[in-house]
């Protein structure tokens, strides 16, 4: 893929100084991209295609892009995703990585066990934050967020981590009138969640999907019989937490005491 952005670049009669600044990148990362080093972000595929007049050739790469991004069993989910009417989430451990900062994201991938490189820490963040655009595109998807309040008290990253994190899921609130977040008091002894995390979608064309996680990797299910009920529990578990207006004040309050 490398050889075939550099191929392009060149045909188009462009150096990669003047390519970088067509396409709003810097030349390092440019080079990176055609030294295979970095893997190209899709925005920056879709550019360089018109850019570059490469006719769809550089475009078609999304494929294998993604091939290279995501574990094999996240794949289907992170393609439905872009497309998707509607994303839920229940989270017990972290803030939900459509969510989440730069800093916070590179902290959590840091603290994987077993170890990921450097280079493998880089990929997987910005993956991560290269989703982060479904939450501003054309017609977005209606979001919704149960977060578990031990949540915003775990100082993954360190406090200064933390504090920029909660202050970013502020903002997303204020920003988008499609996302809605909602916590889950710890005084809440019990509720319709304590069996886990899931990720619930509906996709453009109705079907609803789960991708449950746990230890080890996850778990994309598509089978109705096996999603519907857990449609229903996370109706439950919504209306067991604080309503969204009074969780923004808990997320303000722990800014302000970190």
């Amino acid at each position: 893929m490398g050889d075939l952005i550099r191929i392009h670049r060149v045909r188009a009669g462009l150096t990669q100084k003047d390519a970088s600044e067509k396409l709003l990148v810097s030349e390092s990362l440019l080079g990176a991209y055609e030294r295979a080093e970095r893997i190209p972000a899709l925005e920056f595929l879709r550019d360089a295609d018109k850019v570059f007049d490469a006719g769809g050739a550089l475009k078609a790469c999304a494929e294998l892009v993604d091939g290279e991004k995501y574990p094999p069993k996240f794949l289907d989910w992170a393609k439905l995703e872009r497309t998707a009417r509607v994303i839920s989430g229940y989270e017990t451990m972290l803030i939900p990585g459509l969510l989440q900062t730069e800093e916070y994201a590179y902290a959590l991938h840091r603290a994987r066990v077993p170890a990921y490189s450097e280079a493998e820490i880089i990929r997987h963040v910005e993956a991560r934050l290269e989703r982060q655009a479904v939450l501003g595109r054309t017609s977005p998807p209606r979001v919704g967020y149960v977060i578990e309040e031990s949540v915003l008290d775990r100082t993954l990253g360190g406090p200064e981590v933390l504090k920029e994190q909660l202050r970013h899921v502020l903002d997303c609130i204020e920003r988008y009138n499609h996302l809605t977040v909602q916590v889950m008091p710890s005084a809440q002894h019990t509720h319709a969640g304590l069996n886990g995390p899931m990720q619930l979608m509906s996709t453009a064309e109705g079907r609803n999907v789960l991708f449950a996680e746990g230890q080890g990797g996850g778990r994309f299910i598509p089978k109705p019989e096996h999603v519907s009920d857990l449609f229903d529990l996370f109706g439950i578990l919504r209306a067991q937490a604080l309503n969204p207006w009074k969780s923004a004040e808990i997320i303000e309050t722990k800014v302000r005491q970190l």
